[in-house]
């Protein structure tokens, strides 16, 4: 497709600050949904597995991943809203179209996302407590929700992937000069860039038993050995079997690039990619003893949140390399028309009122995993953190009403 069609299908009204900055937070905020999305994948699947099991340990384990997994979902949906959001803002004549030819999947994404949420709180109220019993209640409903979630990264990926073919777009929505604008169909997709960044999911959710281990060490460390040494040998197993595996689908996505963006398979965002996904699949194994000291044990969840962020940096360049370099539409020199208060407002809220109420639920977090009574009471400092983070909140709405309030009267 011509790229002047391209950039006549742009939004006119611009956009309200530099595209520059839109490309950087649509990578983090990606970082952090894909992050949740692993753990939540790893934690429904170790929460199956512990089921089944007869081990009393393995049930405990099961049962903590079924709360992680319910947690992660609903952390992977709303941090999902933003990457989302910032593709459509300088991309979107080619996220539009693609949802356009794919429109049936695109509206029934949001259905089959609300059913596999649902059908894994059917196996939680059937299973409120593995550990209780040994049998596994309606284990169908798990399954089912790992599936239909599966489904959905399946449609997010299509509609990525079909957005990188204006050239095909005309075919896929008039084949053999026939118009079917029904948008039931799929029309692209790349099964093993899909499989590479489901097998993520292993030595993340590795890294995330590690980190748990390590919080739990605070508090159980001598009365609970038999079950951190479970989570420490699941999480290297998850490391390194995954972390095999990943390698294994990575090139194979690489190898099956289309011929227009085959070169990218042997950049220098490739290699560093690789080198930090390696490095971090590797990094337990290195740290041997000193996960159990200090802050050790979180590092290699550390470093899994720096990968995926080169990760992402990595994806973000291969979709400009063929945008830009085989179509020549730049994203970087869309109209600006800047907006200092929404600006303003983002980024403030992100890092003043975001940041206080972290602040607050993290140190609450911290503090009753390292807390050896039954009951933890938070101290005057803690209680202040949160009860800053309140008054913020309400600053934040109140000046939001007012300044609509006031642009609606003038």
């Amino acid at each position: 497709m011509d790229a002047s069609t391209l950039y006549a299908l742009r939004d006119a009204a611009g956009v309200p600050s530099h595209p520059v900055i839109f490309l950087i937070l649509g990578v983090a905020t990606w970082a952090l949904h894909i992050a949740a999305v692993h753990v939540m994948l790893g934690a429904s699947a170790l929460t199956l597995w512990g089921a089944f099991s007869k081990d009393d340990l393995k049930r405990r384990l099961a049962a903590t991943m079924l709360n992680t997994a319910k947690v992660s979902v609903s952390i992977a949906i709303v941090i999902g809203v933003a990457p989302l959001l910032f593709v459509q803002v300088i991309y979107d004549p080619f996220w539009y179209a693609s949802n356009v030819l794919s429109a049936w999947w695109v509206i029934g994404f949001i259905v089959i996302l609300i059913l596999g949420y649902l059908a894994m709180y059917v196996f939680y109220y059937a299973n409120k407590d593995l550990t209780a019993k040994k049998g596994v209640t309606c284990p169908g409903s798990m399954v089912i929700s790992i599936a239909l979630l599966l489904v959905v990264g399946f449609i997010m990926h299509v509609l990525t992937q079909q957005m990188l073919s204006p050239e095909k777009w005309v075919e896929w929505y008039a084949p053999n000069g026939v118009i079917n604008a029904s948008g039931q169909k799929i029309h692209d997709y790349n099964i093993w860039r899909f499989l590479f960044f489901i097998s993520l999911s292993a030595p993340v959710t590795g890294a995330w038993l590690l980190a748990m281990r390590r919080y739990l060490q605070g508090k159980e460390a001598g009365e609970d050995a038999n079950y951190l040494a479970l989570l420490g040998s699941l999480a290297q197993k998850l490391a390194i079997i995954g972390g095999l595996v990943v390698v294994v689908f990575g090139a194979l996505w690489m190898a099956t690039l289309p011929e227009k963006a085959a070169g990218f398979a042997l950049s220098p965002w490739v290699i560093v990619t690789a080198v930090a996904l390696i490095g971090t699949v590797l990094l337990p194994t290195l740290l041997g003893k000193k996960l159990d000291t200090g802050f050790w044990g979180f590092a290699p969840f550390a470093v899994g949140a720096v990968a995926l962020i080169i990760l992402g940096t990595a994806r973000e360049a291969l979709r400009f390399t063929i945008l830009y370099g085989v179509h020549g539409y730049n994203p970087l020199d869309y109209k600006i028309v800047m907006d200092w208060y929404s600006t303003i407002l983002f980024f403030g809220t992100f890092a003043i009122i975001g940041g206080a109420a972290l602040a607050y639920m993290l140190t609450v977090a911290w503090q009753v995993g390292q807390s050896k009574e039954k009951v933890y009471t938070p101290s005057p400092a803690v209680d202040k953190i949160g009860t800053v983070a309140i008054w913020l909140i309400v600053a934040w709405m109140v000046q939001f009403f007012a300044i609509g309030f006031y642009v609606w009267v003038r």
